[in-house]
């Protein structure tokens, strides 16, 4: 009755305004992606190569703060509010200079990135340009991490919802200025896509900012100045020991996702963006499941905090529940209409009916991805992150292998690498299970 009552309700309050505000961000992403998509494919290849691999440093620095979260929930799971806020002062004060160094990186160092990756030289320039506009973004990211640690930990994330709205309704509209030249704006194309995403990420980080001062009283979790100026670097370290594993294995998984994307790109130039194209699809229903493991991520963390192990299994359950319906959903609509949906992105009816089976599979594939999802962050709440850094080079190492073996040795082309991710993430979600069954406190 307790997890039905109260946890139940603190589930949906943590999850539901994360899932909106990433819904939402997605929605712009997917529009953006249309308007590309619809002017040159080579576009989409383009977008897919960029945002792969800054992606990748981006969710490493986010990766890192979860180990704040970990300690924070099990921190306030323990009744120890004070020991909860040192531990977010430290993050605050300190989880800024790897993003600086990314942005350095990225604003000098993308044509090397993309020339290790196989991008042809049609796709260089776009590539390069749109990364050399974005990588300001880099420059907030740390702290965005950090209090978005607050945010969930308070149990308060409602503001995503608005802030959501602001910087993507805001990115859309620039968007159309900027890509198309609209209204006496210069026709920038590929680098107005850019533009306007990096304009909106800085005004819905001034939104934030506001937020957090003007309603501090909502964010129980949330460290005053003096407290943040004042944070020993130990609190810190203890965060990113244990943020570190989390921050390896997504590492990893974008690391194999590059390398899935260099294997495309030897078979055409356009099935990096076919990849794009489906797998875009795919994250507007992983953005809906991802926030319901951040949710099973606090509140795991609570429960273990307290040692309470029947209420840190029935969240585990109920929130791999509820993913499996998103994932019979996304299953359902898109088996019903794929090439409606893909139709979006793209007229070319060769690449519609070419891209059918691969929209299905990556569909069907979100069951698998609930699991790791789910039960992943059920796992880590309880403070064992070393376990999915183990699953995820298995996985990274097999699925890669897989993927080469089905392009260069059974000459399977495209299908072979979404076997591939087929395989990878099914597996992985099996061993993940066994070990949370193995769980006691």
């Amino acid at each position: 009755m307790l997890f039905k009552a109260e946890y139940k309700n603190k589930l949906i309050k943590i999850f539901v305004p994360i899932m909106l505000s990433n819904l939402i961000a997605q929605v712009q992403m997917f529009i953006d992606r249309i308007f590309l998509g619809r002017m040159d494919i080579l576009y989409m290849s383009a977008v897919g190569n960029a945002t792969a691999p800054m992606w990748t440093t981006m969710s490493f620095v986010f990766s890192m703060a979860m180990g704040a979260s970990i300690l924070i929930s099990q921190s306030v799971g323990e009744k120890d509010i004070e020991k909860a806020k040192d531990y977010a002062a430290s993050m605050i004060k300190l989880h800024n200079v790897i993003p600086v160094l990314l942005f350095l990186f990225w604003t000098f160092c993308s044509p090397l990135v993309f020339r290790l990756m196989g991008v042809s030289e049609n796709v260089m320039k776009p590539c390069v340009t749109y990364t050399r506009i974005y990588a300001p973004v880099y420059l907030i990211i740390g702290l965005w991490a950090s209090y978005s640690v607050v945010f969930q930990t308070s149990n308060y994330t409602k503001p995503l919802v608005a802030y959501g709205i602001i910087r993507s309704v805001l990115n859309i509209i620039l968007d159309y200025l900027l890509i198309f030249g609209k209204f006496g704006f210069p026709r920038m194309e590929i680098a107005g896509a850019a533009l306007g995403t990096t304009i909106a990420e800085y005004v819905g980080a001034i939104y934030l900012l506001y937020i957090t001062i003007s309603k501090k009283d909502k964010f129980f979790t949330s460290p005053g100045l003096k407290r943040i100026l004042g944070a020993k670097i130990r609190p810190y370290f203890e965060s990113i020991k244990l943020g570190i594993p989390t921050a390896c294995e997504d590492l990893l998984w974008n690391v194999g996702n590059l390398c899935i994307i260099r294997i495309l790109n030897t078979i055409n130039e356009k099935a990096a963006g076919i990849y794009s194209m489906v797998f875009t699809v795919e994250i507007l229903f992983v953005v809906v499941i991802g926030a319901i493991g951040s949710g099973t991520l606090t509140l795991s963390g609570e429960a273990t905090g307290a040692k309470d192990l029947k209420l840190y299994k029935a969240v585990v359950k109920t929130s791999v529940k509820w993913a499996f319906l998103v994932a019979a959903f996304a299953l359902i609509f898109v088996s019903i209409f794929p090439r409606l949906t893909l139709s979006l992105f793209t007229t070319d009816k060769d690449v519609i009916e070419m891209s059918v089976i691969y929209i299905i599979m990556v569909a069907a594939n979100l069951f698998g991805k609930s699991g790791n999802i789910i039960v992943g962050n059920g796992i880590r709440g309880y403070g064992d992150t070393k376990w999915m850094l183990f699953t995820q080079i298995v996985g990274t190492i097999g699925v890669v292998s897989l993927a080469a073996l089905c392009v260069f040795v059974f000459k399977l082309g495209m299908l072979g690498v979404f076997v591939a991710v087929l395989c990878d993430e099914g597996l992985r979600a099996v061993i993940n299970y066994i070990r949370y069954r193995r769980i006691k406190f």
